[in-house]
């Protein structure tokens, strides 16, 4: 990263964090939440990873209160609509939001958005990250990140990747993995996460960073082979693949999922329901439910999301300018 570009983040970290201070107390007294039914907003259609976790979550929540916790998918624009429904809902902490870092990423990717993430929303708890995982075709003839890397320099045109879809992580991540590396990539968009894994799998593109849980079966048959996973550290899922920060180390992308409230929720409103999300991380199902999709269980305070959420921000503003990325 350039001195100036540099600069460019660390600003508009700070600038990020500043916004949100005000949002989110240190320590939240407790209080008594809910007193009415609550709707856990997933903004994404059923059946996919936020959805299976979001499901999990407000049946843990419902146990634990006594009160009915209603999963209520508001899927659009990338995540969008839900996100904006609960960003213009009362601050009282009984609409709860469920998303992923679609939300970092949606907050350059779209010009204009009918809410502000900074101004509109509180964050309460990173959940879970699961990691990507860089997979060939086993017609590549690479081992390592390494040899990709050393493959794209030496072939003409460089190799090609596929994604999920323009501006999605899968997409983002072979930009940063581009920039990291200085190799010449190709992106090849595709229609979701299915479309993507029968192009990888035919051979269409030679390489793509996809989700553990997508993958898995393929790795173990032989169909794909894995390189090394996107996350800063090893994955506990994943044992013995490398990380590519190993060998970019200023790599990092992963899928995460997070819990927010509207902004101007009273804190010991946001503290009750920091609590019980934290507790419900801790129960045995979820835990072992999370881990079995390849996902590592997380939990941080309210601040702690904050500084985690201003770095994602400021990382996918630069790499949705990289590449030009527009929303489908």
């Amino acid at each position: 990263m350039s001195g100036a570009a540099a600069r460019t983040e660390r600003a508009a970290l700070a600038g990020l964090a500043a916004a949100w201070v005000a949002l989110v107390p240190a320590h939240a007294p407790a209080q008594a939440w809910p007193v009415k039914p609550v709707r856990l907003v997933i903004p994404f259609a059923p059946g996919g990873g936020a959805d299976i976790v979001g499901r999990m979550l407000a049946a843990r929540l419902g146990e634990a209160t006594g009160q009915s916790v209603l999963a209520d998918n508001r899927a659009g624009a990338g995540g969008n609509v839900g996100a904006e429904l609960v960003a213009r809902s009362p601050a009282d902490g009984h609409t709860v939001l469920l998303t992923t870092n679609s939300i970092a990423v949606n907050a350059s990717l779209y010009p204009k958005l009918g809410y502000s993430l900074a101004r509109d929303l509180a964050p309460v708890s990173l959940i879970a990250n699961i990691p990507l995982v860089l997979v060939v075709h086993p017609s590549v003839p690479a081992k390592t990140v390494r040899d990709l890397v050393t493959l794209a320099r030496g072939r003409k045109g460089g190799l090609n990747y596929g994604s999920n879809g323009s501006g999605t992580t899968s997409h983002l991540s072979g930009v940063l993995f581009a920039l990291e590396s200085g190799a010449s990539m190709t992106h090849v968009p595709y229609k979701g996460g299915g479309a993507v894994m029968t192009a990888l799998l035919a051979g269409e593109v030679d390489f793509g960073f996809n989700a553990l849980i997508t993958v898995q079966q393929y790795l173990r048959s032989g169909r794909l082979r894995a390189l090394a996973v996107t996350t800063p550290e090893p994955a506990p899922a994943a044992p013995g693949l490398p990380t590519v920060a190993s060998t970019y180390p200023g790599f990092a992308t992963e899928l995460w999922h997070g819990v927010f409230l509207p902004a101007g929720v009273p804190d010991a409103v946001l503290g009750r329901v920091h609590e019980e999300v934290l507790k419900a991380l801790r129960s045995a199902e979820m835990r072992s439910a999370l881990e079995r999709d390849g996902a590592t269980p997380v939990g941080t305070t309210p601040a702690e999301f904050t500084a985690i959420l201003a770095r994602e921000v400021a990382k996918y503003a630069r790499l949705v300018k990289a590449s030009g990325a527009q929303p489908e």
